[in-house]
């Protein structure tokens, strides 16, 4: 009987010990490597489009610029929070050129990625359209940019959105790619500047911080007037947060050296974790090529989640280790 009992229980042993067996890692395949990310971006940013255009075309007047706020501010928080491990959560051109500035993205995806959110701003403008009524969307200028109306508003209406572009910029930056500042509270804060800047700033230029939001629109109901401002001013304003955050470390950290976001590889095993080289003032430009996610929502290596990447080392894949 004691011998019955030893042997149940080694064979309980070995079912238990076969159960909690992690499956072997699989390194990821052309479509989770490169078209899985622009697929989010676009998805992310056509829904942001078209809940942004709505929202302005169905506004109700009492309102002002409150319920706009809001819906842009609580759309982008939601679409980060969802789409943030698939392709980072970009859904702005400058997010992205500052991204890559400060080693967040490698260089081969930056063009797919601008590509797939003025795609998604085309899309979700016309979504937009489709769902409205004639006569909102023709009053709201279909949601285009249309409050500069004279060349005397440019001047501040360009400096604005330097401004609150990169202030939204350094959000990202700051809480999401910077390893010392990060935080898993990214989603709220970016939609909360949104807000904020769109309160603030919504009677001087109409506080659009995005290209894709102003280009979609543009297409669709064909309005071009002063459209280069909302291409300008967020791209300055986005090349400015990277130069600030990236070459100004000393000063707003202590240190000398920029510690860029940890990039995660969800299917790594602890045999493909990387190894690593130390480059002086260098960045991350040898990861494979839709890594460069932008919100990370686990900071800690563990099995089967490798931790990855900061600044002035260079991550090297090694999967033969």
């Amino acid at each position: 009987m004691a011998d019955e009992k030893m042997e149940m229980g080694e064979v309980g042993s070995s079912l238990m010990s076969s159960e909690t067996k992690t499956p072997p890692a699989r390194p990821p395949n052309k479509f989770e490597r490169l078209y899985q990310p622009c697929l989010g971006e676009l998805v992310g940013t056509t829904f942001f489009v078209f809940i942004g255009c709505v929202s302005v075309i169905e506004n109700v007047e009492s309102a002002g610029r409150l319920q706009p706020a809001l819906v842009h501010g609580l759309a982008v928080a939601v679409m980060v929070a969802c789409m943030a491990e698939i392709s980072g959560s970009h859904f702005n051109p400058p997010f992205t050129l500052a991204i890559y500035l400060c080693g967040g993205m490698e260089m081969n995806m930056v063009l797919p990625y601008l590509a797939s959110q003025l795609l998604g701003g085309v899309l979700g403008a016309a979504m937009a359209k489709g769902m409205t009524s004639g006569e909102n969307y023709t009053k709201a200028n279909g949601a285009a940019f249309a409050l500069l109306q004279s060349n005397d508003e440019i001047g501040g209406a360009v400096f604005g959105e330097v401004a609150m572009t990169c202030l939204v910029t350094m959000v990202v930056l700051l809480g999401a790619v910077n390893a010392k500042t990060r935080s898993p509270l990214v989603p709220f804060m970016v939609g909360c500047t949104v807000i904020i800047n769109i309160l603030a700033g919504g009677d001087v230029s109409g506080t659009c911080l995005n290209p894709a939001r102003a280009f979609g629109p543009a297409i669709v109901n064909n309005y071009w007037t002063y459209h280069w401002v909302y291409w300008v001013g967020p791209i300055t304003g986005g090349l400015v947060a990277a130069a600030l955050v990236r070459r100004s470390s000393e000063c707003l950290f202590g240190t000398g050296e920029y510690h860029a976001v940890s990039i995660l590889y969800p299917w790594a095993s602890p045999q493909q974790w990387p190894t690593w080289e130390s480059r002086p003032g260098g960045g991350i430009n040898q990861l494979p090529p839709s890594l460069g996610g932008l919100l990370p929502l686990h900071y800690a290596a563990a099995p089967g989640r490798a931790l990855l990447g900061s600044f002035p080392m260079r991550a090297c894949w090694n999967s033969q280790r």
